[in-house]
Order: structure tokens, then sequence, then C-alpha cells
């Protein structure tokens, strides 16, 4: 039996054991300081690459403010020298000044198509009009929140339910048909820089953030609008439509595609009962003969591009110049083709200051395109946001207003933010249903709008900022079909509290998301067969719509 150890060799073990606790200490100290130590080099290392990103974009918008500044100096230079070719023509004509300035004016030529030389409006203008093309509305005189649609039951100013004097309207009957669509000659290079700045202005005119998010599913009763259908008008397409696109830069101009490869370009006329076609142009693409799968306009309003297929080599993207003269030159592709295949099923503009535009097609792929800063149609180049990030066809795509988001919907029912200045995925959303399209509000620009394949619920309401968090799903039950189809489209109304569908039946539904329910505030009857869209009129009161009964559907709204 074993005798217990002795007080001396306790007292031998003790002083070994305290040696071993310091030593322990002391290795714990050093390995939370070589820890702390490397988690500061990645911060430095992680500063340095935000330091380097922002003086390479405080360089690029520098040396864009030069080039702004340049063309600005440009275009002041060439105004005077004109104005003192005016002033040297009318003092030796012995004219008086005003007059002949007046004659000079009326020479020129817009860049809206629909405008000719021998209009004898022209020649009625008074000293120093205004540009004759469709101007933007002051927006002194826009309501803010569109009385029309807001439910505020006020009633629109004047100016905003009249267009300007110089407006497109005013034009001779023979510029209405369709033989008299084209321009006389080539705009004047004045009238190509008025267009483009007025391009801009509208492009940048209605970016004031309103908070509308607290408001969904706030009231208990939904707000409705009156709805009379004031004309159906013939589409002149020999088959099915396809796509409608309003002019963001001229309000009174919208342009229709369907499956004969055809786009046609509309007028709305100064009643806003009906419209007028003005040009017909084959946008079918060279090889295959493809129609337009979607269509978008350029901020600038003066192109249309339209988007095809990347099956067989075909062109993938085909642009509308509506100031070209000449028919044939008026439609050129572009060369480069980065989709692999499949349909491209949806073409967007980003909101940003660059003009670029994004595609997204059947090979899970998502498109930026870039302008290169040249007027050449085919300087497009583009650049591969991703391609793995969809397992399953990309349906729809749009951009984020606050920054540079790109919004993709798959047919895998994902939900993908890709963030385009650090090229890194910035948010997924994973749903239960397939998804069709995509669409930010207006208004709130933290909101968008996810159209998915689930009946009952095919809308979904998310915020941008929250993860997989839905905010409101609602929709619709169909008569004649129980399968969602991704022809049918949304839109949403100018203050962003209604939206507009189309269905499988002859309606359109109009939800608003202020409205605690899940069904339609309303549906009106609209169309003979299913409604593929109703687009909301950017400033007129106007719902305007397209069917498989080959009709444009033109409606007054009214609260």
């Amino acid at each position: 039996m074993h005798s217990p150890p002795s007080s001396s060799s306790r007292k031998k073990l003790k002083p070994t054991k305290e040696r071993d606790d310091d030593g322990d200490a002391e290795e714990e100290e050093e390995e939370e300081e070589d820890e702390e130590e490397s988690i500061l080099v990645a911060l430095i290392e992680h500063r340095y690459k935000e330091v380097d990103h922002l003086r390479h974009r405080v360089a690029y918008y520098t040396s864009q403010l030069q080039l702004a500044e340049k063309r600005l100096n440009g275009s002041k230079g060439k105004l005077a020298l004109l104005r003192s070719k005016h002033s040297a023509a009318s003092s030796e004509a012995g004219l008086p000044t005003t007059n002949g300035s007046a004659n000079v004016k009326t020479e020129r030529r817009s860049t809206s198509p629909v405008c000719t030389s021998e209009d004898p409006f022209l020649h009625s203008l008074p000293p120093k009009p205004k540009l004759y093309i469709s101007a933007p509305i002051p927006r002194d005189s826009q309501p803010p929140h569109h009385p029309y649609f807001s439910g505020s039951g006020s009633k629109p100013s004047a100016g905003y339910s009249a267009p300007p004097t110089s407006s497109i309207l005013h034009q001779s009957p023979s510029a209405r048909t369709v033989k008299e669509e084209k321009p006389r000659g080539r705009p004047s290079l004045r009238d190509s820089e008025a267009i483009q700045d007025r391009g801009t202005k509208r492009k940048f005119e209605h970016k004031e953030h309103r908070e509308l998010i607290p408001l969904i599913r706030s009231a208990s009763s939904p707000f409705t609008i009156r709805c009379q259908t004031s004309s159906q008008v013939p589409s002149q397409h020999k088959r099915k439509l396809r796509s409608l696109a309003l002019s963001p830069a001229q309000e009174l101009l919208f342009a229709t595609s369907a499956l004969d490869g055809v786009v046609n370009l509309w007028q709305i006329q100064a009643n806003g009962h009906s419209a007028s076609l003005l040009s017909t142009s084959d946008c079918a693409s060279l090889r295959e003969r493809r129609w337009p799968e979607d269509v978008a306009w350029h901020p600038q309003g003066n192109r249309l591009f339209c988007a095809y297929t990347a099956d067989g080599g075909d062109s993938q993207i085909s642009i509308l110049n509506l100031n070209r003269t000449k028919e044939r030159a008026r439609v050129s592709f572009v060369e480069a083709k980065p989709h692999q295949k499949g349909v491209i099923n949806s073409i967007r503009f980003m909101p940003w200051v660059d003009n670029c535009f994004v595609t997204g097609g059947c090979d899970h792929a998502v498109i930026l395109w870039n302008e290169d800063g040249d007027d050449d149609d085919n300087k497009w180049k583009p650049k591969a946001l991703h391609r793995n990030l969809h397992s399953s066809a990309v349906m729809g795509v749009a951009g984020m207003q606050q920054k540079q988001v790109v919004l993709s919907a798959g047919a895998d029912k994902k939900i993908i933010g890709f963030d385009v200045q650090t090229g890194r995925l910035q948010f997924r959303h994973q749903i239960e249903s397939k998804c069709m399209s995509v669409l930010p509000n207006p208004c709130d620009f933290n909101l968008f709008m996810v159209q998915t394949g689930a009946p009952g619920t095919q809308l979904r309401l998310f915020d941008v900022r929250l993860r997989q968090t839905e905010l409101h799903a609602f929709g619709w039950k169909q008569e004649s079909s129980e399968t969602q189809s991704a022809l049918i489209n949304q839109a949403w109304s100018p203050d962003g509290f209604l939206i507009t569908s189309g269905s499988a039946d002859p309606i359109i539904h109009v939800f608003d998301i202020r409205y605690n329910g899940c069904r339609p505030s309303q549906s009106i009857k609209a169309h003979q067969k299913r409604v593929f869209t109703a687009v909301w009129h950017h400033y007129l009161p106007l719902l305007i719509s397209i069917s498989s009964d080959l009709n444009i559907g033109i409606h007054k709204v009214t609260s």
C-alpha cells in the first residue's frame, strides 16, 4: 500500500505547477496578440483597396467632368457663331434681326421622325420658338404625386393636361400618314445636341426618393380609379404583339413590336383618344429572321434597342436609329454576341449616369453593355456580370436607382442583386416559385416587385435592404388558363402606389400596394383576348395596353 507523499515532496511539486500555468498564460497572450495583428493587417489591406478604388472613381468622374465641360463650351461656341451669322445675314439683307432669326429657325429639322420641313406650322412659329419636338413638361406644372393615381382627387393643371404648343401634336395631316413618316433630311447638329440634352434632363428629372414601404398593407380598403377605354387601335402587325415601350424623352411617342419582326412607332393624338402610326421598320434579325424578344428605348429617346436570340450565331442586339433618314440605314446590328445560347428574354437601360443597358437570357448570363463614347451604333461593348449565379434562364433584369446594383430574376426561383462597382454578389433571395420579371418602384428606390408563376400570389414586393423578407404577396385567379405566361408583364403607376398587370384573360388587373388584401383592387375589361401588358403614361392620364387580339388599347384614367 502506497503511503501519501510527504509534505516536503508536495512543496517541491507546487512551484513546477505554478511555472506551467504562467507559461500557458504567456502563450495565450501571444496567440491573442498574433490574432489581433492579423486582423489589423487584413483591415489595413481592405482599407488600401477601398482608397485605391475611390481614387479610381474620382479620376474617372474628373475626366468625365472635363469632357462634359469641353462639350458644353463647344456647344456655346457653335451657338455664338450661329447667332453671329444670323445677325450678319439680317443686316446685309436689310431685315430686322428678329425676323431673320425666325426664318433661320424654321429651316431647322427636328430629330423627331414625325416632323417634316414642309409642315406649314413651322412657318407660323414666333421668334425664337422651342424645338419642334414634344418638350418635357416643366416640373412646376406637374403635380408632385400625379393626382390621377395618388388618390388625392385633385385635378391636373392646364400645363399638365395639355402638351406645349410647340409639341409634335401640331402637324399637318400629311405628316400623320405612314407615307410621310420619315424626315426629309438629316437633322442639324444643334437639333441633335438639343434632344440629347433634353433626354438627359428627362432621365434625371424624377430621382427624388420617397418612402413608400411604410405604407404597404396600411389600408383596409383599396384606392380605385375610373378607367374608360377611349379606343381600340389596330396595331398594323400581322402576327401577335410582343412588346410595348413608351419613349422616355418624347411623351407622345411609343413603340410596339410583334412576332412579324416589325417595330411600329406611334404618336398619341391631341385629345388622348387615339394614336396614329408614324413609321414601320423591319427589325427582323439578319440570319434567322427572328423577331425582337424585347425592346428598350435609349434614355435620349432617339434610338430603340431590340434583343433577339443567341442560337444559330444570329445577331443578338439591333438598334433602330430614328435620326437616320433612309429606312434600311435606320436599323443596324451590333457585332458583339456575348450570350452563348437561347433566347435573350430581357433588355433594360440602367438608371445611372453612364449610358448602359443589361440583358438576361436563357444561357443563365447577365450581360452589361457599355457605350464606347462614339456615336457609332456598333460601339457597344459587352461585359459578363455573371454566368453561374443562376442555374436556369434569366427572365428579367433591372437596375436600382440609389446605387449600381443589377437585379435579375430567374426560372431557378432566385432573385440576384449584383453590385457592378465591386463586381460581387450583394444579395440572393430564394423563393418557392419561378420568377418571370423584376420591376423597381419609380419613387421608393429600395422597393422592387417580382412576378412569379404562383397562381393567386403572382406579384411579390421586396425591400432591397432586407434579406429573404417578403413585404407583400398578391395576385389574381385566371379563368382561361391555370399556367402563368412569361409574356404577361406589369407596370408601376408614376406615383409608385399602383401596379397594373395583364393576364391570360381579356382583363387589366390593378393593385394598390397600400391595400392589405391579396386580390386586385379592381379589374378592367379592356380587350377581346388576353392582355400582355398595360403601361401607365408618364405624364398624361392614360393607360396603354396591348393584347393578342392585335389591338392597342387607349384608356383614359381619372381619380
